[in-house]
């Protein structure tokens, strides 16, 4: 009975083996050409909604590939510091980038000397999700539409001022882009972040606030402040009849806050191709389109090329808004 036992132990200890070896080699195949743990730089502090996004999409991407994918958080500068981590990395896949429309237009378009190339310096790989910005009135503001604030803000020019997350953040470059395409006047006042700008537009010391939708959505609901649209062409699933900005009378209008990853220039194009493979595969399951809708982001999963293009449009389309608003760097 022993003897037989033990064969049977062997046996299953062999089959367990041949299973174990069988699921490492399937990990391998799928990891496909990258052969190290992947390291997601996310260029801003952990809790913000691109350490958020970047985390359902590393976790699932290591579930789908066999691969370690580890975000990091390497915050400063706007999103430079880890934006220059990355560029100057090993072109082995073991680094990539979770980037945004402030890594890969806004700040290079500001910054007197450029840390990077936003293209040169980087190989596309895939545009994730979009983020909408939501314009917002503190509900004492006696408007309740975009046509309503601009007639108001062009009765008493000066007198209105809009608060943001910051200089140069998108939020900020939302409100210029409002005041060139509007003829609009309204002073700026900078925040060190969103929520104390919140705070501030909730008690009333300033009337006028852009932020990102997934932020705002709270305060919405609950009466906090009140929304006038959504800075996106099109609506948004979490707030249906949230008109936006451009079909509110001002059709040229189209800002938002976006997701996309990018690896070092001169990344090997077969790795290029297996990782938007994958996260483009990842963005389209439902479970995880339905947790990036619960965030107000729009999920996307573009091809290298598709991301590649949404550069070159956010570059030629904030250096003019940015150059009105005297925000290049002397």
């Amino acid at each position: 009975m022993g003897t037989g036992l033990d064969r049977r132990q062997f046996g299953l200890s062999a089959a367990g083996a041949a299973i174990a070896l069988a699921a490492g080699r399937d990990a391998r195949a799928q990891a496909g050409p990258i052969t190290r743990p992947v390291t997601l730089v996310v260029p801003f502090a952990a809790g913000g909604s691109t350490d958020v996004l970047s985390r359902i999409v590393a976790r699932r991407l290591s579930e789908k590939t066999g691969l370690s994918v580890v975000v990091e958080n390497v915050g400063g500068a706007g999103g430079t510091i880890g934006a220059g981590r990355v560029a100057r990395a090993e072109p082995d896949g073991s680094t990539i980038l979770m980037a945004t429309v402030a890594t890969h237009a806004l700040n290079p378009l500001m910054a007197k000397e450029r840390p990077y190339d936003p293209v040169a310096d980087f190989a596309p790989v895939s545009l994730l999700a979009t983020v909408p910005n939501v314009l917002l009135v503190n509900p004492k503001v006696p408007v309740k539409s975009v046509q309503e604030l601009i007639a108001l803000l062009k009765a008493e020019p000066g007198k209105y001022s809009y608060a943001s997350s910051g200089v140069g953040t998108p939020l900020h470059l939302s409100g210029e882009l409002f005041k060139v395409l509007t003829g609009v006047k309204m002073e700026h006042v900078p925040y060190r972040g969103g929520g104390p700008a919140m705070t501030d537009l909730i008690g009333g010391q300033v009337p006028i606030m852009f932020d990102v939708l997934s932020g705002a959505a709270g305060f919405v609901r609950n009466g906090s402040v009140r929304a006038l649209a959504v800075t996106t062409r099109t609506r948004v699933g979490s707030f249906p009849d949230l008109p936006t900005i451009a079909e509110s009378g001002v059709p040229d209008y189209e800002t938002y806050t976006w997701n996309a990853v990018f690896g070092p220039a001169k990344l090997p194009q077969p790795i290029v191709e297996f990782l938007s493979r994958e996260l483009q595969a990842v963005i389209a399951e439902p479970a995880i389109r339905e947790r990036l809708s619960d965030l107000s982001a729009v999920p996307v999963g573009s091809d290298p090329a598709g991301l590649a293009a949404q550069v070159k449009s956010e570059l030629e389309k904030w250096a003019p808004v940015i150059a009105a608003a005297g925000l290049k760097q002397t």
